[in-house]
């Protein structure tokens, strides 16, 4: 609310309405609200949105109103003139006037130039089409639009090519995976995000990369995008070429100094600006974020951003004349492609006196580099594992003496804990580097009454960047608030689409008869709306409820689900047929192997379940070499029933005390297909030696003495390992069928989405599980019994869809049937393609 007349305050007007434009009005208006009337220009159609969280919209993990800083009412209520979709054309110095292309003139005293960065196009022969703008199925990744664009186009395409490795373009990748089978990432430098990295840094962040899927290659110049009418493909400057029909732009940016350049200010890699950010020559220009050059470096990072704000609003509304911006010591903790990154500083010694402490593990993904000088932390690589990086990014923002034995930088060996506790970090300390949050910002709002972490987050916006933060944002709400937290109510919401645990959104769902994702939307999500990272878990819990009545909606399925076999890194498929129990016969093996031989299959392999799998098949090949195999599926996809390992047993072992195979099979044979909320692995093990590991499964059978069984539940063996818990000791294979049912339909109805065995049953407790599923003790035994009945009568094994697709482009070819010919061009003289990211 201002209280002073338009007319009476200075006129200040903003060009650019992104993120350093609109952080820097936020200051002002903090400072002295009714300074200035002003206005705003923004070439976007929008309010200021979050341009780091635009990877999570193309991921699908964050819906587009989740990203907006401010909206048009912000404006409104401050008192700001927008010009949303607006372009400033050019700046009559003389005369102070802003020249826009809707044709205004307005007026300033003061202005403050903010028109951030634009992508770099590097110099592709066949990135655009003239009169066309870009290629078709060519994209830039910087605009809102641009990835609403990219997401469009995606949807109904197989093969993306990404390039760039810097930070922006490891995003786009993983983003992509969401929409197309197949990702590769060219990079022009020799490893991935050169910049902010060394070389085994980048090579580490590389291979874990790879193990999402996406295929990497550095030194890889593209001369070329391929295709006549739409992409088909780019071609390196070594002549190989990438069969694509996606190509994303990610390859650095370029301070946007249009407007600048014309109207006469003082240009060079970026606005060149003074101490106070204001452009060199001017009295009244300033410049801020992106587009500005300081002392002749400019930021790609938000946080120098956050700092040249507040130096420009000090200095702008007099609260702080001698407010100096001296450039920004770059430090940040990020999560690229859902790998933790941090760097700061140097990313190599540059004296002879520099000392280095390294450590790397490549198998876990780990590498961690520290350079050291005068007993000083001047820089810091880390890959994988952060859990220091509290602590290191206070020595190196402090310089803070550091401990004699360098190793204790990085492990605890007497030196500094793992983790800076909330109690011991400073004020000033930052927590959130993406939008420049300090740990003052989040006690003083726990101090003005908001009790719960997300309202903090809303508040302070910590944590709403990479979200790599969240854990230590939470640790200082909770020491702030004393023990005070209040609950987010969004934590217990099944799906985050939709604003229901689990028992009321199933209540709610039965109540009104909603047997698709999109009714459940429609009824149940505020305002209607869609959430793409909801459809899944949706779509899993109303198949559990209906089962044959379920009204399956394919775009509600990951592609695994929607083609029943597993995608692979390179974009092709691995075929699993049941072999129930374990147990094949000579002629399923002769099958398998001849049909390997006929479809030229690369690899086939035994897996950890006793399954053997064809690897390396393309999506168009699936329904032919299941018509060939003749067998039915195995579960080897999907969050979902997987498959029954066993042992020898007792025919043949001879230790064992029970028929281990043939439990096995008969439980493989009727749950077989089951949904849930995560995938259950199951054994079946003939004796207490284990050797089909069902101690560790999330539901495991052991055979002991006197023809008994054991049951054990939430043991796990993968990335985490745990014992599971004894359910119940029975006497027969009956029983055993009957408490396994029961036991998975339970936990298919109770635990959360994404939630394994081995984090359900501790959260419920082994004796309430036992009291429910064995004892009966809430009365619920016959129907969680009939409910898995039901699913054994409805099954339909997935494979049969092979004659009858579900949809016409279910088996579409993911590459190109015909290659077509190319006109010779020749090659231009190579250029560097990476920038900043």
């Amino acid at each position: 609310m201002h209280t002073s007349k338009p007319s009476e305050r200075e006129r200040l007007v903003v060009v650019g309405n992104g993120m350093a434009g609109a952080r820097t009005v936020e200051e002002i208006l903090q400072r002295d609200p009714d300074r200035y009337a002003i206005t705003m220009f923004g070439e976007e159609p929008h309010g200021n949105y979050n341009r780091i969280m635009l990877s999570n919209v193309l991921a699908g993990v964050e819906d587009e109103a989740g990203i907006f800083l401010n909206d048009l009412q912000w404006y409104a209520d401050n008192g700001i003139t927008l010009h949303a979709g607006c372009k400033v054309d050019k700046i009559d110095r003389k005369h102070k006037l802003v020249h826009a292309d809707d044709g205004t003139q307005t007026p300033y005293d003061k202005l403050i130039i903010a028109t951030g960065s634009t992508a770099f196009v590097p110099p592709i022969t066949g990135v655009h089409r003239p009169g066309r703008g870009y290629h078709q199925g060519v994209f830039a990744f910087r605009t809102l639009d641009d990835t609403r664009n990219m997401i469009r186009y995606a949807r109904d395409h197989e093969r993306a090519v990404v390039i760039g490795g810097g930070l922006l373009g490891l995003e786009a990748a993983r983003g992509l995976q969401q929409h197309v089978s197949h990702v590769t990432l060219i990079h022009a430098m020799g490893h991935l995000m050169n910049t902010q990295l060394d070389e085994p840094a980048g090579k580490t962040l590389q291979a874990s990369v790879e193990k999402l899927g996406i295929e990497v290659i550095c030194d890889g110049l593209t001369t070329e995008i391929l295709g006549k009418h739409a992409v088909t493909g780019v071609k390196l400057k070594n002549g190989r070429v990438i069969d694509c029909d996606v190509v994303v732009l990610a390859a650095g940016i370029r301070a946007n100094t249009e407007l600048a350049t014309t109207s006469g200010l003082s240009v060079e890699q970026g606005v060149v600006v003074d101490d106070q950010m204001r452009v060199a020559g001017e009295t009244d220009i300033y410049a801020v974020g992106e587009c500005a050059q300081h002392r002749g470096v400019t930021y790609g990072l938000v946080a120098p951003l956050w700092d040249q704000a507040r130096v420009l609003a000090d200095h702008i509304t007099g609260r702080n004349l001698d407010a100096a911006y001296h450039g920004s010591q770059v430090a940040t903790k990020l999560k690229v492609a859902g790998v933790d990154v941090a760097a700061m500083g140097l990313k190599e010694p540059e004296l002879d006196t520099d000392e280095t402490v390294t450590f790397a593990e490549p198998r876990r993904g780990v590498y961690q580099s520290l350079i050291i000088r005068d007993d000083r932390l001047v820089g810091a690589t880390l890959v994988g594992d952060v859990r220091k990086v509290a602590f290191l990014m206070q020595a190196f923002d402090r310089g803070l003496p550091l401990p004699e034995e360098r190793a204790g930088l990085l492990f605890d060996l007497g030196g500094p804990p793992a983790e800076v506790s909330a109690a011991e970090m400073a004020d000033d300390a930052q927590v959130c580097n993406c939008n420049g949050v300090c740990k003052g910002d989040i006690v003083e709002a726990v101090q003005c009454g908001v009790k719960s972490v997300s309202g903090v987050m809303d508040k302070t916006r910590a944590g709403k960047g990479c979200g790599s933060c969240k854990g230590l944002v939470q640790q200082i709400v909770e020491w702030a608030a004393g023990g005070e937290v209040e609950e987010d109510p969004a934590a217990s919401w099944y799906v985050p689409g939709v604003p229901m645990p689990k028992p009321e959104l199933m209540e709610a769902i039965r109540t009104h008869g909603l047997k698709s994702v999109s009714s459940v939307f429609a009824l149940l999500a505020p305002g209607g709306e869609e959430d793409a990272k909801s459809k899944m878990g949706l779509a899993s819990l109303l198949k559990m409820m209906w089962g044959a009545e379920y009204d399956d909606e394919r775009d509600a399925r990951f592609i695994n689900d929607r083609v029943h076999a597993n995608i692979q890194r390179d974009g092709t498929f691995s075929v699993v047929p049941q072999m129930k129990g374990g147990v094949t016969t000579p002629a399923q093996l002769k099958r398998i192997a001849e049909v390997a031989e006929k479809h030229d299959v690369p690899m086939v392999k035994l897996t950890g379940g006793q399954r053997i799998d064809l690897l390396g098949v393309p999506k168009e090949n699936l329904p032919q070499i299941w018509a060939d195999l003749d067998m039915p599926s195995g579960w080897a996809y999907g969050k979902s029933f997987r498959t029954v390992k066993t042992c020898v047993g007792s025919d043949f072992c001879r230790f064992g005390v029970g028929d281990s195979t043939a439990l096995g099979i008969a439980i493989e044979e009727r749950y077989q297909g089951l949904e849930g909320p995560g995938k259950m692995k199951l054994a079946v093990t003939g004796c207490p030696r284990n050797c089909a590991e069902a101690y560790v499964k999330d539901l495991g059978v052991v055979a002991i003495e006197g023809g008994k069984w054991e049951i054990y539940v939430g043991g796990a063996a993968g990335a985490h390992v745990r014992k599971g818990d004894l359910l119940a000791t029975v006497d027969s294979a009956d029983e055993v069928l009957t408490l396994t049912g029961r036991f998975l339909q339970y936990y298919r109805e109770n635990a959360n989405w994404l939630e394994r065995t081995y984090a359900f049953v501790p959260r419920i407790g082994i004796d309430v599980v036992r009291a429910i599923v064995v004892d009966d003790a809430e009365g619920i035994a016959d129907r969680l019994d009939a409910a898995v009945a039901e699913h054994v009568a409805t099954y339909r094994d997935p494979w049969q869809e092979r004659s009858t697709p579900v949809t016409p482009g279910q088996f579409r070819s993911s590459l190109p049937l015909t290659v077509l010919p190319q006109v010779p061009v020749r090659e231009p003289v190579a250029a560097a393609q990476e920038g900043r990211a």
